[in-house]
């Protein structure tokens, strides 16, 4: 069993090895999985809103309404930046593209029509000139996009300066960027990015790239660039780790440190869509003025303009599945930063995940395999609920980014394998092992034998064994009286009654023989004092035997009282499984066998019911035992004495049994020397005997018998017990 055992580790630390591996590659679906218990997390504690300077000026579906479909003249749109500049506005940032000629721009459109003087043309008004005007001077930030066609990239209006390693392979890469309308682009005292989440597959935006790289310069997104024109900060800072190559870990803008991940992106801790974070764009331009209302929202604060419009389809998915426009997340970018409430995943919480599964899944296979699979079960339930818990807390109380999915997946996964080797080859030996001893042996021994290897080995042992043969006293004139049906039922209700005790003192059972029988102890493995609860065995049965004659359990009545004989030895003998190789029995074979059959045969010639050997009575713990005589067995050159054993090591330590066994010692030292007090000794004992044990009366009785017969001629006490073959 040894040897599966170790085959079920070998194969179990495989799989954990396995699962370590897949979790260092971080496939797709782990990472969605991983994505989805973090978007759990954060819809189970949202950040909250907080009424930090940031706003939206919203282009929505009621401005729309007032001044027009969208796009509006690019007039319109300086005019809303002189009433934004006007009410105090710190930073003016652009979710829109302005990349396109305005096509409602008078010149445009006399420009398309036929014999138009060009002197004319050129002086009507253009809105991008106008536009351009009102953004000069002004702390505006106007957006590109990205593309993968050309290979324009927009001028920078910031410098950069670094700690640490060269961080230009660290961001995502910017291929190509829309142009803007050049008289645009250098009068915007800002540009930056308005891209979510370039390249990811998902709809939903859980992180914000700050910054994108084309391999020589880095580009800033459209909020962190409204963070440092706000500041009227001229250069970002950006931090690589000293000894980790194109990894960057902080990004200072002015007065703010945003800490992100390694390619420089922000987690994204969103709160609620809030009707606050919201001023109409018809709001801000209404003919009579702006409301104190709109004046206090506004005034001091970053302003992202941008639509909510759904025909303008610029929705995107947020952590909290809410659909919410794009432009409300550039500025929970920066509410972000002002509030502080950042989300990070340190840089070594991938290497701690997959130390738990390896660490993890090693313990759940060793538990699985040595104790049992309810105790790993528990352990790994444990393990699944401090993953849970600590990875929720790191969460909640420090923003940090743990996973407990893939430790808790690995760990299923390991025990669930774990337990089904156990059970189809393990448990399979152990189940072979049950069916063979497990009518015969205690819990404990059993549980002992299973962890034995080659248990079940055809063949046998030499070992020193404690043997007991028990045998119904009149059988045959007990079941004459009685139907066969009546005898099996007589014969169930006795044996399992007396067999009982063998199993509770971790003998044995080896067979029942008729009305007899057969039980050892000390195999099939090792049994501390064997003799000694060979013989609390026997008593117990005898205490049983006693109950059940009183209650009249066999149906015979108060005239009919069911008798045993007990006889148990000490000895050498072969112990094993004997038989075929398909079919088998444990047993054991010997003189020590024959010995304990012919001392419960003495049973009836001494007139007790537990005689045991001499080697036993020497080798087991101190019980209360009188001297019986010995026996002359075939073949044996020796006698064998006998004892009788009358009660336990507490009726040992008596004053009465202290008294009989002195006048019993003295009965022996007389038959021995052949001296003549013996009657006189014979009569003492049998008036202490009856406060001990009732048997004892028959013993004394017998004793005095072959006293009186043997009068004339004594013989040794050995001879007056007789012989048995």
């Amino acid at each position: 069993m040894a040897r599966t055992q170790l085959v079920g580790v070998i194969i179990g630390l495989a799989i954990v090895a396995a699962l370590t591996v897949l979790r260092a590659t971080d496939p797709p679906l782990l990472r969605l999985a991983r994505d989805l218990t973090f978007d759990e997390y954060q819809r189970l504690a949202p950040r909250s809103f907080e009424n930090v300077p940031v706003r939206v000026v919203d282009i929505d579906e009621a401005s729309l309404k007032e001044f027009g479909q969208w796009p509006w003249p690019r007039d319109r749109v300086a005019a809303l930046v002189d009433r934004l500049s006007e009410i105090g506005a710190a930073a003016i940032a652009f979710d829109i593209l302005f990349s396109e000629p305005d096509r409602l721009s008078p010149r445009s459109v006399m420009r398309d029509v036929a014999g138009v003087d060009q002197a004319l043309l050129k002086r009507l008004p253009d809105n991008d000139e106008i536009l351009a005007r009102s953004i000069g001077d002004r702390p505006v930030v106007l957006g590109f996009g990205l593309t993968n066609a050309g290979n324009y990239r927009p001028p920078v209006k910031a410098g950069f300066a670094f700690t640490g390693e060269s961080p230009f392979d660290a961001p995502p890469r910017l291929t190509a960027a829309t142009p803007l309308r050049p008289q645009l682009e250098a009068r915007a005292a800002g540009l930056g990015h308005i891209s979510l989440n370039p390249g990811s597959r998902s709809a939903v935006v859980r992180s914000v790239p700050l910054l994108l790289s084309d391999g020589e310069q880095l580009y800033p997104n459209l909020a962190l660039e409204a963070l440092r024109v706000a500041q009227g900060a001229s250069t970002y800072i950006v931090a690589g780790a000293p000894d980790a190559p194109d990894t960057i870990t902080l990004i200072k803008v002015g007065e703010f440190v945003v800490p992100v991940t390694a390619a420089g992106e922000l987690w994204l801790y969103v709160s609620p869509d809030r009707a606050e974070r919201y001023v109409s764009a018809g709001r801000v331009l209404a003919p009579g003025g702006v409301s104190a209302e709109t004046r206090a929202a506004i005034e001091g604060g970053i302003v992202f303009v941008g639509t909510s419009a759904a025909g303008l389809q610029d929705i995107r998915t947020t952590a909290l599945g809410h659909n919410v426009p794009g432009v409300s997340l550039h500025a929970q970018t920066v509410e972000q930063v002002l509030s502080g409430r950042f989300l990070s995943r340190p840089d070594w919480a991938d290497g701690l995940e997959i130390l738990a599964i390896a660490a993890a899944g090693s313990l759940l296979v060793l538990l699985t395999t040595f104790v049992s699979p309810a105790v790993a079960l528990a352990c790994g339930l444990l393990i699944t609920a401090l993953a849970l818990v600590a990875s929720w807390s790191a969460f909640l109380y420090a923003g940090l980014l743990f996973d407990p999915l893939a430790p808790i997946l690995a760990g299923s996964i390991t025990h669930f394998a774990a337990t089904a080797y156990r059970f189809l080859v393990i448990d399979r030996e152990r189940r072979v092992v049950r069916r063979a001893f497990g009518q015969y042996l205690s819990p404990s021994l059993l549980y002992r034998i299973e962890h034995t290897q080659d248990a079940l080995r055809l063949g046998g042992d030499d070992r020193e064994l404690t043997i007991m043969f028990v045998d119904v006293r009149n059988f045959t004139e007990i079941s004459e009286r009685l139907t066969p049906g009546e005898v099996v039922r007589f014969l169930n209700t006795l044996l399992d009654a007396l067999s009982r005790h063998v199993i509770a003192n971790e003998g044995t059972l080896d067979k029942f023989i008729g009305d007899s029988i057969m039980a050892f102890w000390n195999a099939p493995v090792d049994v501390a004092d064997h003799p000694g609860k060979a013989v609390r065995a026997a008593l117990a049965m005898r205490e049983t035997l006693a109950r059940l004659n009183e209650s009249d359990a066999f149906g015979f009545g108060s005239d009919q009282k069911v008798a045993i004989g007990v006889g148990i030895h000490t000895g050498l003998a072969c112990v094993g499984n004997m038989g075929a190789e398909m079919h088998f029995n444990y047993s054991a074979v010997g003189d020590a066998v024959n010995i304990a059959a012919r001392i419960e045969a003495a049973c009836k010639d001494v007139g007790f019911d537990i005689l045991i050997s001499e080697t036993t009575a020497d080798l087991g713990e101190r019980c209360a035992v009188l001297e019986a005589g010995a026996l002359a067995l075939k073949g044996k050159s020796t006698r064998t004495r006998v004892y009788a054993v009358v009660g336990d090591e507490h009726m040992a330590a008596s004053a009465e049994f202290s008294e009989l066994q002195r006048i019993h010692e003295q009965l022996i030292g007389a038959m021995r020397s052949r001296s003549r007090p013996r009657r006189e000794l014979v009569n003492a004992a049998k008036l202490k005997a009856p406060a001990l044990c009732g048997g004892l009366s028959d013993f004394y009785r017998r004793i005095g018998r072959r006293t009186d017969h043997f009068a004339g001629e004594p013989l040794p006490f050995a001879d007056e017990v007789g012989s048995a073959e």
